[in-house]
């Protein structure tokens, strides 16, 4: 029953991940850096303490309490998630939408899950799985094969994104934030920015492992107070992602700042020509459906134990709330057939990931999964 909930909770904030750009699309009048920054300081700064405040008693406590190596570490980490993130947009410029997204999205999964797991081969820690234990183990090795079904349909929606964008060059290209995009195909330009931001925005990750220390403060005290409850506590991570996401605050703020600066668009905070109190709304409805991605990331990880097995599940689960949402918004609307049976493929195949991961987790020891909470 943990495993089940474990990936209901996933789906849930995948979905939010994949749906969060839409209400953007409903602000008037702002450009992308000014809507970005205001629906950031939702994600960011106000709902992740709020979070905390409702869920962990004395988060303020646990977060003082730490040394400034844990405190560093994991504010470091946030940063370069937050410069992940806006590499993002230069992989979408050049090598377009799909396939941007597909790879910086594969690469992200990819590395999140896996290099944690070979930091711990070369570092071991208690209660931590290791690269060696995962492929040496038959729950790991499913998890893997898992991953490797995955990465196959990531690169068939890719290939599907690549049809579609033959096929329909006069229509207008958007980024996941619902802006115009102009698509500079340049693919070897591409694929390097592409591996940048998939390995930073992968840093989220990392940033969950070095913050694990405050989680497991949260972990240890929930468990106290109720010594009768089984598993570990659905919030804990929400103490480690105030300082997390403090990082990738840092990065964006001083990126949209910039770009105000550069594109002059200052004034339209306060311009009468827009409807400001519309526009705040749907920023807040967006920047805290964002931050949902990460309070069901962390609610699904405490039930099912297993990092990799967390952070597959909820990239995949992004891939295909995203690929459904386009489909919904009939954004693959006039594609021939064999494109578009390219693209259920490629869903399918992320689908049968997502189980395949489940199945590997659910064969992993109890014991093994009491041990190891979540980053």
């Amino acid at each position: 029953m943990g495993v089940l909930l474990g990936v209901i909770f996933h789906f849930i904030g995948g979905f939010a991940s994949g749906s969060f750009y839409i209400p953007y699309k409903k602000v008037k009048g702002w450009s992308w850096e000014t809507f970005w920054l205001v629906g950031g300081l939702f994600s960011w700064l106000i709902v992740p303490p709020l979070a905390a405040y409702l869920t962990i008693p004395g988060f303020a406590r646990i977060i003082s309490s730490q040394g400034g190596k844990v405190l560093g570490l994991t504010y470091m980490f946030g940063i370069l998630w937050g410069i992940g993130g806006f590499t993002y947009g230069l992989g979408v410029r050049y090598l377009g939408v799909s396939l941007g997204s597909s790879i910086i999205l594969g690469l992200c999964m990819v590395f999140g899950s896996l290099i944690p797991s070979i930091y711990y081969d070369l570092h071991p820690e208690a209660g931590k799985d290791s690269f060696s234990m995962i492929a040496g183990s038959t729950w790991g090795q499913i998890v893997l094969v898992g991953l490797a079904v995955c990465v196959i349909g990531i690169i068939v929606s890719g290939k599907a994104g690549t049809m579609k964008e033959k096929q329909l060059t006069n229509t207008p290209t958007t980024d996941p934030h619902g802006v115009q995009v102009k698509t500079e195909y340049k693919f070897g330009l591409g694929i390097i920015v592409a591996i940048i931001s998939g390995v930073l925005s992968a840093c989220f990750n990392f940033g969950l492992e070095a913050g694990k220390p405050m989680a497991d403060i949260a972990n240890a005290a929930w468990k106290a107070a109720n010594p009768s409850e089984p598993g570990n506590f659905l919030y804990q991570n929400n103490v480690t992602y105030i300082i997390i996401l403090w990082g990738g605050l840092t990065t964006n703020l001083i990126g949209c700042l910039f770009l105000n600066f550069k594109n002059k668009t200052f004034k339209e905070y306060t311009t009468s020509n827009a409807p400001k109190l519309r526009n705040l709304l749907f920023c807040a409805l967006a920047g805290t459906t964002w931050f949902l991605q990460f309070f069901f990331y962390g609610m699904g990880e405490s039930k099912m134990g297993n990092g990799a097995s967390s952070w597959i599940l909820h990239m995949a689960f992004i891939i295909l709330i995203a690929n459904a949402w386009g489909l919904a918004l009939k954004e693959w609307k006039g594609v021939s057939k064999k494109t578009f049976t390219t693209l259920i493929i490629g869903i399918a195949l992320i689908i049968l990931s997502v189980i395949i991961v489940g199945i590997g987790n659910n064969k992993k020891p109890p014991a093994a999964v009491e041990t190891t909470s979540s980053h």
